[in-house]
């Protein structure tokens, strides 16, 4: 299966058709259909790694102030409790607890509403530990490369650009400069294939620090690298800005 990083921005984008979720469906009409997706979502951080292993996950509405109509979206998509302790005998970097509670967050089912609408794929998600460093979950990532054979894909979701403090409502349009800035120097990355400095985000100078004020949006985009073979092609897509500090790039690598 190929690999997917998706900047998922906005959740008002579940419910949109804007030019990001007009790409993310069109991303779906032309991925082979998958046996099941895991999704690893910035929205979902804990003190260990957790697996989605219930049979019907719900949809989880992680989020305030918005219309009522997004609250009533749901993403009826089945689990696969088999699959998930499957995945958990099978990875060796890390223990993988069993998740009976969470669901599908919107980091998640907001883009899926759009690259699979009749939510007709298994989806689970993957939780990331919040006390691990980016190289680890980089090598973490290299290890769930394994299941893309096994016909499962992996989707990453957050945003390479993501300061919440410092959105820009009245002027929507573009990027700031130390935003475009920073886009630039992980997109060049990115095409390089210099991970290693990806990896050590910090390092990046003062652009990537408003960039990644916090790291779970970054994170997802590790490993979707770390699964991603020598020899395959990346290809940008939704490479745009919205409210001045969000990059809505994705990715599709095959």
């Amino acid at each position: 299966m190929p690999l997917l990083f998706i900047g998922h921005g906005n959740p008002m984008n579940a419910i949109e058709v804007n030019e990001f979720s007009q790409q993310w469906h069109k991303i779906g009409n032309e991925l082979p259909t998958p046996k099941a997706i895991l999704c690893i979502s910035a929205h979902w951080e804990t003190q260990a790694t957790f697996i989605t292993a219930m049979e019907r996950p719900k949809t989880i509405h992680d989020f305030y102030g918005f219309p009522p109509e997004l609250f009533q979206v749901q993403y009826p998509a089945k689990g696969n409790p088999k699959l998930a302790a499957e995945i958990q005998n099978a990875v060796k970097h890390t223990s993988i607890e069993l998740d009976h509670q969470w669901g599908l967050d919107h980091g998640c089912w907001s883009v899926l509403t759009h690259v699979y609408p009749n939510a007709e794929i298994p989806v689970l998600q993957l939780s990331m530990d919040r006390t691990k460093n980016a190289q680890w979950h980089f090598d973490f990532g290299k290890e769930l490369a394994q299941l893309r054979s096994q016909g499962i894909l992996l989707i990453g979701s957050g945003n390479l650009v993501h300061n919440l403090s410092l959105v820009d409502w009245k002027n929507p349009d573009g990027g700031y400069p130390w935003a475009e800035e920073a886009r630039t120097i992980f997109n060049n990355y990115i095409r390089s294939n210099n991970i290693q400095a990806l990896i050590n985000y910090s390092s990046l100078g003062k652009s990537a620090a408003l960039a990644i004020p916090t790291p779970e949006h970054f994170l997802p985009l590790l490993y979707v690298l770390g699964a991603k073979q020598a020899d395959e092609q990346i290809a940008f897509f939704n490479d745009k800005f919205v409210m001045k500090s969000l990059s809505m790039t994705s990715l599709l690598i095959d």
